[in-house]
C-alpha cells in the first residue's frame, strides 16, 4: 500500500493539509520552500553554470519572484512570459527567448525590451531574428536522442539536424547576428542520464567544425531541461545527473575551453512543491460484475493533470483512508467534463482502498509543474485551478 512518507516527512506533510483545510477542492499548494531548497541545490551541484529557469512549468508570479530573489535567470517562450518576468523587475538580460516558434513582431517586441539571445532552428526564424533583433546572438537547437527514456518526450517538433545547424550558425554570422551557440532538449522526465552524453557528442562536433572551417569559436551550450521529478517510477538524484554531465563535458572540452553552459530547469525545481487536492465526486462499476472501480474526481486533465495524457506521468496519490484499510482495487481514474478524452489513469493499474468513499479526497503529489500553466479556462465551465502558496 502507498505510504506518505516516501515524499514528505509529517511537518511536510502537515504544511500541506493545513493549507488546504476549509478550502473547496480542486486547489493545488505550492510549498516556496521546496523550490527554494531544489534551486539551491542544483546551484551546488552545477557550480559555474547559468540556470535559465524554464517560465512554462510553472509561470506564477511568487515563484519568479524568488527564484529572481535567488539568482536565477530565465527561459521565456513566448512574449507574455517575458513581459511578466520583466513585471517582476527581472532584468532583460537575465532572460532568453527559448522558443524556435515565434512571430516576427514579437521578436522585435522582445528585442526593443533589452533581450539579446535567442534560440532558433530554422532559416524563416533565423532571418526574422536578423531582421528584428539585429546584432543579437543566436543559439541553434539540434535534434537529439532520448525520446525512448523521456516519459514527456519532445522530438521532432523543435530542433535541426547537426549539418543543418551548421548552416544555420553561418547564416547567422553572414546576416549580421552573432553565432553564439548550441542548444538541445534530451525530453522532459528524461530518465536516462546517458542522453545527455550522447547530445553533448553532437555539440562538439558542432563546435570543432565552426572553429576549424569558419574561424567561429562558439561560446555557449544550453543543455535544456529534462531533469526528473519523484513520480512513481524511480530516478537517479539530481546528484548522479550533476556528476555524470560534468564528466560527459570534461571527457568533450578541455577546462580551458570549457565553453558558458546554460540549464533549463523547471520540472525538476517546482514538481515536488506541489500537492493537488481534490474530492471523489463519484464511483461506479460499468457492470454488476465488474471488478475495477470507475473514481470521478472533481479534477481533470482540463484543470491541470494534461501529463497524464497517454498515462505519460504517473502521479503519485494518496488518500486518508490508505491509512487505516486492509484491502485495495483496481481503479480507472478520470475527470468531472462531459468529454470522454477527461481520463487520467485507464490502463496504469491504479490501486485505491475499497473503503473509497464520494467526497473523499485525493491527493496528487509531485503536482508542482505543468498543472496551473496547463489549467484550461471555463471548459464545461470549470474555472483555472486556484493556487495557494506557502512559504
Amino acid at each position: 500500500m502507498f505510504t506518505i512518507d516516501k515524499y514528505f516527512d509529517q511537518a511536510g506533510w502537515q504544511k500541506f493539509t493545513k493549507a488546504s483545510e476549509g478550502r473547496e477542492t480542486p486547489l493545488l499548494v505550492v510549498d516556496l520552500n521546496r523550490i527554494k531548497l531544489k534551486f539551491e541545490e542544483m546551484v551546488e551541484l552545477f557550480p559555474n553554470f547559468k540556470i535559465h529557469y524554464a517560465m512554462k512549468a510553472s509561470p506564477a508570479v511568487e515563484v519568479i519572484n524568488l527564484l529572481s530573489t535567488l539568482g536565477s535567470n530565465f527561459d521565456c517562450a513566448s512574449i507574455y512570459e517575458l513581459d511578466r518576468v520583466l513585471d517582476c523587475g527581472v532584468a532583460a538580460d537575465r532572460i532568453s527567448y527559448g522558443n524556435t516558434i515565434k512571430k516576427a513582431e514579437h521578436v522585435k517586441y522582445a528585442f526593443e525590451k533589452g533581450v539579446d539571445l535567442y534560440a532558433t532552428d530554422s532559416e524563416a526564424d533565423l532571418k526574422n531574428i536578423a531582421e528584428n533583433a539585429p546584432g543579437a546572438k543566436v543559439f541553434v537547437r539540434i535534434l537529439v536522442q532520448g525520446s525512448d527514456t523521456a516519459e514527456w518526450p519532445l522530438s521532432r517538433k523543435f530542433g535541426c539536424h547537426p549539418d543543418m545547424a551548421i548552416d544555420l550558425l553561418i547564416q547567422a554570422k553572414n546576416l549580421g547576428l552573432v553565432p553564439y551557440g548550441v542548444s538541445f532538449h534530451v525530453g522532459s522526465q528524461q530518465k536516462d542520464v546517458g542522453a545527455w552524453d550522447d547530445a553533448i557528442a553532437k555539440v562538439k562536433y558542432i563546435f570543432d567544425w565552426m572553429h576549424k572551417e569558419e574561424d567561429v569559436k562558439l561560446k555557449m551550450i544550453n543543455l535544456g531541461g529534462g531533469f526528473p521529478s519523484n513520480y512513481i517510477s524511480e530516478v537517479n538524484s539530481i546528484k548522479v545527473y550533476a556528476d555524470e554531465i560534468k564528466r560527459y563535458l570534461a571527457d568533450d572540452f578541455a577546462e580551458e575551453e570549457m565553453p558558458e553552459i546554460i540549464l533549463e530547469p523547471g520540472r525538476s525545481l517546482v514538481g515536488g512543491s506541489g500537492v493537488l487536492v481534490s474530492e471523489v465526486v463519484l464511483i461506479s462499476r460499468k457492470s454488476h460484475t465488474d471488478l475495477t472501480r470507475w473514481v470521478y474526481t472533481d479534477v481533470g486533465m482540463f484543470q491541470g493533470l494534461i501529463e497524464t495524457l497517454g498515462e505519460a506521468i504517473k502521479y503519485p496519490i494518496y488518500t486518508p483512508t490508505m491509512e487505516t484499510s486492509k484491502e485495495a482495487g483496481t481503479v480507472v481514474l478520470a475527470g468531472p467534463t462531459c468529454d470522454s478524452a477527461d481520463i487520467m489513469y485507464e490502463e496504469a493499474g491504479y490501486q485505491l482502498p475499497e473503503e473509497l468513499a464520494i467526497g473523499d479526497r485525493i491527493y496528487w503529489l509531485t503536482t508542482g509543474a505543468y498543472t496551473n500553466s496547463y489549467s484550461s479556462i471555463e471548459f464545461n465551465g470549470f474555472p483555472p485551478l486556484e493556487v495557494v502558496y506557502v512559504d
